[in-house]
């Protein structure tokens, strides 16, 4: 075991290769957590003692490369983080738990299933497996589509407040896809609430002509949408009220199941 004297030499020789601006900038996204969604510059420069223009530098910096948003005057953690902690999760088990809940929720539907995250005003498909009659499209893992267009899109919306809603689109110009294209922040926030509390949404040729989709909202522990479940059918409109009902059934229960391993539960949603 070394001496005292030996173990401040290493520590010492061990921080000259620390870069300081870098070192601040983790520990300023280590700031947030489930209490601490939000936070100002203000509050960022007390909390790591350091001037307000070196947290604002930092902020700016971080907001740059996506890693934290502006939140009316505050900031929150921004979508580069979802992506590096999808990155890092798929090394782990969470590919195990989602891969055969989405092969389950094909098996179920007889449709191609999808599960995607919300980067920015987009979804990106991070899983999907073809059904027995796959839609031929060029659609795949890594297309990104529009949030307020898609039915996966608006299961994240559905968990968003409404002024998120409005900060996210802030003046941006919604594209109409069909005559069912929401293209107003108002008609936004309105959706969102019926979503909500129905807990799916149904397309029929609402975004692309000939194809139907059913999606629900996959929450974690917290509530929030951390993904969004889908089955797709190579089909104008689902059908019948009875396979509407069946198809509804089956992406709910999957995208529930698939909550639950999360560690989301019912009784602690947020209201």
């Amino acid at each position: 075991m070394g001496t005292p004297a030996t173990s401040k030499a290493l520590a010492a020789e061990e921080e000259r290769y620390l870069v300081p601006g870098l070192e601040r900038g983790l520990k300023l996204l280590q700031l947030f957590d489930r209490d601490r969604t939000r936070i100002a510059a203000a509050e960022a420069a007390r909390l790591l003692d350091v001037p307000r223009s070196s947290a604002f530098r930092l902020i700016q910096t971080l907001e740059h490369l996506g890693y934290l948003e502006r939140s009316g005057n505050d900031y929150r953690l921004g979508p580069a983080v979802m992506r590096m902690g999808f990155e890092y999760l798929a090394a782990l088990p969470i590919t195990d738990i989602a891969q055969p809940v989405v092969e389950r929720l094909r098996d179920d539907s007889g449709c191609t299933a999808q599960l995607a995250i919300r980067d920015g005003r987009e979804v990106v498909y991070v899983m999907r497996v073809l059904g027995p009659s796959h839609i031929s499209s060029n659609v795949a893992v890594g297309t990104r589509l529009p949030l307020h267009a898609t039915v996966l899109g608006r299961m994240f919306l559905a968990h968003m407040r409404p002024t998120d809603i409005a900060a996210l689109y802030a003046g941006a110009t919604l594209e109409r896809f069909s005559p069912h294209t929401v293209t107003t922040v108002d008609g936004l926030q309105q959706q969102a609430v019926a979503d909500r509390a129905r807990g799916h949404a149904v397309s029929e040729s609402h975004f692309e002509g000939g194809i139907s989709a059913i999606a629900a909202p996959v929450l974690d522990s917290r509530g929030s949408a951390v993904a969004s479940l889908s089955v797709t059918l190579l089909a104008p409109s689902i059908g019948s009220d009875i396979e509407r009902e069946r198809l509804i059934a089956a992406v709910t229960s999957a995208a529930l199941t698939l909550s639950h391993r999360l560690n989301y539960r019912e009784d602690r949603a947020p209201t």
